[in-house]
């Protein structure tokens, strides 16, 4: 398998606001991973489907709608009844500081909100992968 990281990056929901996911998808394709952008108004189940078939190494939601604590333990729970254990599920947007507490412990990955450093998605991503190498 190629050892590129693969990421697919998704807007859930009714969110029409995907510049924060494009520029997140471009800086890590300029830091040489993969990225599939799957575009706005993904279903929770079309998300887990496609990382499934392309897959990633990682699952990127971008949430600004106020439905992070529906759609991200949605996919969460899509992804344990296929059995995906090995992709990563984190994501960024507007979320208050006690959901990102909530969604952590749920087994949500790094969210980070507006003004984070693309480098700091880059490194976190790279080292997820080094300690969590596909099968």
């Amino acid at each position: 398998m190629d050892s590129k990281i693969r990421v697919l990056v998704a807007k859930a929901g009714l969110d029409g606001h995907d510049r924060g996911a494009k520029v997140v998808a471009a800086a890590l394709r300029d830091a040489g991973m993969e990225v599939i952008y799957t575009g706005l108004r993904q279903t929770p189940e079309m998300i887990v489907e496609a990382a499934i078939q392309e897959d990633v190494h990682a699952i990127g939601i971008s949430i600004l709608s106020g439905a992070h604590m529906t759609i991200f333990p949605r996919i969460l729970q899509l992804m344990k009844d296929k059995e995906v254990d090995d992709i990563l599920l984190f994501g960024g947007g507007i979320i208050p500081e006690s959901d990102l507490v909530k969604l952590r412990e749920l087994g949500v990955g790094m969210l980070f909100t507006p003004g984070t450093s693309t480098q700091d998605i880059i490194k976190y991503l790279n080292e997820w992968v080094d300690k969590h190498p596909k099968n």
